[in-house]
């Protein structure tokens, strides 16, 4: 309900990011567009994709009527970098209940960048790296995701106990703050606490991408929460630059 809501996650995602200096175009990394095969939205305007079920009627009312990015679009397609274009896809709702905080006048060109099934997590990072070309020129480039993310057992157990999300996000943060990003990466050695914060990966990949978005020595800002609950693990967030 955060796309409804302004709470302190969502004055969390602003405070990361109100320095940041207006883009010239916005590429979203949703962990809801899952491919085979690296994909780009284009077509005009994209659509609001209401990609869920069981929630209010507000929620599905929401809309997000931001331009499309289709030279952007076009310029990832002929990098060699194995991308497609794809006019089915819009925004999902990883990515509009991001904006819609981020950006509410909706007035800067957005796309969507899909998340290839078919790549290992290091091929997902290396291709990070080689988008920071397009960063370096103005793009602003947003992962969303969960740094830990499994409903199933937060539902099981909603006032926890939450050690496994706890101490995995410690590693992970722990990790990132020493700029070890080939740990992250390899997330999964960090058991038994991986496979219950990390049940499947669509949820983490878009934090390899903005790691391997970042450049060598840029500031890293990220949330502080206190960890008094499970959504405190869930919705850390994290910018570079």
């Amino acid at each position: 309900m955060n796309a409804l809501e302004r709470n302190r996650f969502t004055e969390d995602w602003c405070r990361l990011n109100e320095t940041t200096p207006r883009p010239q175009a916005i590429v979203c990394i949703s962990a809801h567009w899952e491919t085979r095969g690296s994909r780009v939205t284009c077509g005009g305007a994209p659509q609001t994709i209401h990609d869920f079920g069981g929630f209010p009627p507000a929620l599905f009312a929401q809309q997000y009527t931001c331009p499309g990015a289709d030279a952007l679009a076009a310029e990832l397609c002929n990098s060699g970098l194995g991308i497609e274009a794809d006019d089915r896809w819009g925004l999902d709702h990883g990515a509009w209940s991001v904006l819609k905080h981020l950006y509410p006048l909706a007035d800067i060109p957005v796309l969507q960048l899909s998340l290839d099934v078919s790549k290992t997590h290091a091929q997902h990072f290396a291709l990070a790296r080689q988008l920071r070309e397009w960063r370096r020129q103005g793009v602003l480039f947003i992962g969303s995701g969960n740094v830990v993310h499994n409903i199933s057992k937060w539902m099981m157990q909603p006032h926890g106990p939450f050690d496994w999300a706890r101490q995995f996000d410690r590693k992970v943060f722990a990790a990132i703050a020493a700029g070890d990003f080939d740990a992250v990466v390899n997330y999964t050695q960090w058991q038994p606490w991986a496979s219950e914060a990390v049940p499947t990966p669509e949820h983490f990949l878009p934090l390899l991408y903005a790691l391997g978005l970042s450049e060598a020595d840029e500031p890293l800002l990220s949330s502080n929460f206190t960890g008094d609950t499970i959504e405190d693990y869930s919705m850390r967030s994290l910018r570079f630059g």
